[in-house]
């Protein structure tokens, strides 16, 4: 019982407790939703019920003692609400009369109101009326303007007008029909624009084309002009240099620059252009005109790029490249000044094409070229063009690529002209000393090609030792030169020198040097021609210098580049070998020369019957030729030439001695006849030592001389002389005395040697001892020599 009793109080609490809280919630106006879901979730919604209806009974109780406490309250309120009520049913009524007086008062002036809006209404459609007669009548007015200014040919203010209409007045227009009429007019007035503008443009590209070669020839002349003044500058410097190659501080150099306004030289008139492409544009058609514009213009670059037949390339090149110069100037003046009308891709794309079809011609007309006159000229004006277009952006590398692999040809061509002068130069040389009257004679023909033999200017007369084909082949090898530097300049390449210098040496090499070597071995020359010929080679040798130095002045290398030892032609060398074999050629037909002089098979007796009292005639003859020979060569030759000249005349006279002791034709000879040759060699070697001092050869070589050239025949002689020639197989008398002689050539020799006591009558003549003991001695020689061999 109690704790039943126990379970319902707590019950009570718990309940009274919620109560509590549920009314707290309405009394503050919380939400109940959460205790409602609560409940629900629990699964007691009935306690929840309970307890609302709970709170709902506490309510009503304290509603009723509320009113019950203010019920006395409440009544007097009512009765005060009461009376209020009659004031305002007074105040009703009166309100009712001020209304019906005030409608009285009001129905005039709403009269008057509405008259005045009356009035509004027709004030806003006379003005309307107005505003719309204004808009008509400007309207009218721009067609006017529109219709002068399409009369007068100003399309582009037509335009903006026709636009001014469209967009600002066309809609405007009140009148049905004269819009239809305008709408209607707009795109044939468009269409009409077009077509005149089109027509415009097109004799604009009839025009353009026509003076592309003028502008092109304009702007080459001027490259070339500044190439003139550009190559002037450099000739004084390179004049300031050789004035002043002690130093640099002595000179200055002065820079010209003359400021050239494009425009003002280029008459390019591109005005039908920009107004053409403005009205497109504004036409809002200028793709279109793009198009147009660079297909038109393609067009004619394709048919500029033609050859004709009809006339030589070499007559018609000039105005090939400056119609070809003059549309690219027009081109690259569009592309910067048209505002977009060209893409830079389009114009390096005919570009392109251009660059392909030029090297195209020039390769194929360069192959048809036989002179290297016409090559250069061609060259020359492709070089122009092609400064005249870098100028201006373009890239013309490939261009003068194609001048470069056409360099060989060139200089072919030019190597065959200079071979022909210089076969006609030597062909017509007489082969005789130059006489230089005068200093200035003097200057152009030796100084200028560097062939003094000394600092020091000579008296005048001066008598060159060469002659006249030194000079000729010099200025031909100079303008050889400037002809190549002339091509290798403003091309691919800026340092050419080493070119030049190739092309120079395989001139020297295969033209000059084998132009004399032909002269030399065609058997047509003489002593005295193959004589001067190598003083010639001498001279050209010098010249080699110079032909470097010149060289390098034209290609702007310093001086001191080229005046190293081992900066040296090779056509130097090859000279030089060309010189030994022309001494060769010399010695050779002076030998035979000598060989007609002497004859000493035919001009000796060799069995006198009594010992001579001078010489043999012969030996006037030879002396006298050796004395012009070796005279002359001493004016024309160097020292070293000149002796082997005498080294090689007098050896061979030796050799001829010797030679005729063992002729086949000579049988036998006799102590007479080697007496008589004994004069002759005396003479020979009087001449010999005379000569070695009076050229100045002894204080050179001072080990040797002329004599020593007539060992042989001198040993010989002595033997045959000699009182105990057995004493030729004593070695010690031989190295002394006869070193030079041969044991076979002494045997065979030896043979033939008859004295005159074995002649016919030799049995009556008077024999010495002395006689009689050479005979024997020489018999003794013979058999020692016979058991040698």
């Amino acid at each position: 019982m109690e704790s039943k009793a126990k379970r319902r109080v707590a019950t009570e609490n718990g309940d009274i407790g919620e109560d509590l809280v549920l009314a707290t919630l309405i009394r503050n106006g919380d939400d109940l939703g959460p205790i409602v879901r609560h409940a629900f979730e629990m699964g007691r919604p009935e306690s929840l019920l309970h307890q609302l209806k709970h709170v709902v009974k506490k309510k009503e109780v304290e509603i009723e003692e509320l009113c019950k406490t203010h019920y006395e309250e409440f009544i007097l309120a009512v009765d005060e609400l009461r009376g209020v009520l009659v004031d305002a049913e007074e105040l009703k009524g009166e309100l009712s009369s001020d209304n019906f007086k005030l409608q009285e008062v009001g129905s005039a002036l709403l009269i008057k109101l509405e008259e005045l809006l009356e009035s509004y209404s027709i004030k806003k459609n006379v003005t309307e009326a107005i505003k719309v007669s204004k808009n008509c009548v400007q309207v009218l007015e721009l067609c006017v303007k529109f219709n002068k200014h399409i009369s007068e040919g100003q399309f582009y203010p037509a335009l903006k007008t026709l636009d001014l209409i469209e967009k600002n007045y066309l809609q405007n227009i009140p009148v049905r029909a004269v819009r239809m009429i305008v709408e209607k007019r707009i795109p044939i007035i468009k269409l009409h624009i077009e077509k005149k503008v089109t027509s415009q443009f097109n004799e604009w590209l009839v025009h353009i084309r026509s003076s592309a070669k003028d502008i092109g020839q304009t702007a080459i002349g001027h490259a070339a002009s500044a190439r003139q003044r550009d190559e002037e500058m450099l000739e004084r410097q390179r004049k300031a240099e050789e004035q002043n190659i002690s130093g640099l501080g002595d000179f200055a150099y002065t820079l010209d620059v003359e400021e050239i306004d494009e425009e003002s030289i280029l008459k390019v008139d591109l005005t039908p252009l920009y107004r053409a492409y403005h009205i497109q544009s504004c036409l809002g058609i200028q793709e279109q005109f793009w198009e147009y514009y660079y297909r038109n213009r393609l067009l004619q670059l394709n048919s500029d790029l033609q050859i004709s037949s009809a006339q030589p390339f070499l007559e018609s090149h000039q105005i090939f490249l400056a119609q070809i110069a003059g549309y690219f100037i027009v081109e690259d003046r569009v592309l910067r000044t048209a505002g977009g009308l060209l893409l830079a891709e389009q114009v390096e794309k005919m570009w392109d094409t251009a660059i392909a079809k030029m090297k195209s011609v020039l390769e194929e007309q360069f192959s048809h070229m036989n002179s290297a006159t016409h090559l250069l000229l061609v060259k020359d004006y492709v070089t122009l063009l092609g400064s005249t277009l870098r100028q201006y952006g373009y890239e013309v590398g490939p261009l003068l690529e194609t001048l470069d692999k056409s360099r060989d040809k060139y200089h072919e061509l030019l190597s065959e002209e200079c071979r022909q002068q210089i076969a006609n130069v030597i062909a017509s040389d007489t082969y005789e000393q130059m006489v230089l009257k005068k200093d200035t004679d003097y200057e152009s023909v030796v100084l200028s090609f560097n062939l003094q033999t000394s600092d020091i200017t000579p008296a005048f007369p001066y008598i060159a030792p060469f002659s006249s084909t030194v000079p000729d082949a010099c200025r031909i090898v100079r303008s050889f030169i400037k002809g190549s530097v002339d091509y290798l300049s403003h091309g691919a390449h800026t340092n050419f020198y080493d070119v030049v210098r190739k092309y120079l040496d395989k001139l020297l090499i295969d033209v000059l040097n084998e132009v004399i070597l032909n002269t030399i071995q065609s058997g047509n020359i003489g002593v005295s021609q193959a004589m001067q010929i190598a003083a010639n080679i001498s001279a050209l040798e010098r010249a080699c210098d110079f032909f470097l130095r010149h060289a390098a002045q034209l290609c702007g290398i310093p001086i001191r580049s080229v005046e190293r030892p081992q900066a040296c032609l090779t056509a130097k060398v090859v000279l030089k070998t060309s010189r030994d074999e022309a001494y060769l050629a010399l010695l050779n037909l002076m030998n035979n020369k000598l060989d007609q002089f002497m004859a000493l098979t035919e001009n000796i007796s060799w069995t006198l019957e009594e010992p001579p009292q001078s010489g043999n005639d012969y030996i006037i003859e030879v002396v006298i030729y050796l004395d012009t020979l070796l005279s002359t060569a001493q004016q024309i030759l160097p020292l070293d030439a000149l002796y082997k000249v005498g080294n090689g005349a007098l050896d061979h006279i030796s050799n001829s001695i010797v030679s005729a002791f063992l002729s086949d034709s000579v049988k036998r000879f006799n102590a007479n006849a080697v007496m008589g040759i004994n004069y002759d060699l005396k003479t020979l070697e009087s001449f010999a030592d005379e000569k070695f001092h009076s050229t100045g050869l002894s204080e050179i070589y001072k080990e040797g001389s002329f004599r020593g050239c007539l060992i042989e025949a001198r040993q010989l002689i002595n033997l045959l002389l000699s009182s105990q020639p057995e004493n030729f197989m004593n070695p010690v008398i031989r190295e002394k005395n006869y070193n030079a002689l041969d044991y076979k050539k002494v045997s065979s020799i030896c043979e033939k040697f008859k004295d005159s006591t074995d002649g016919i009558f030799g049995s009556l003549s008077n024999r010495n001892n002395k006689q009689s003991g050479r005979k024997k001695s020489m018999d003794m020689l013979k058999k020692r020599l016979k058991d040698f061999n």
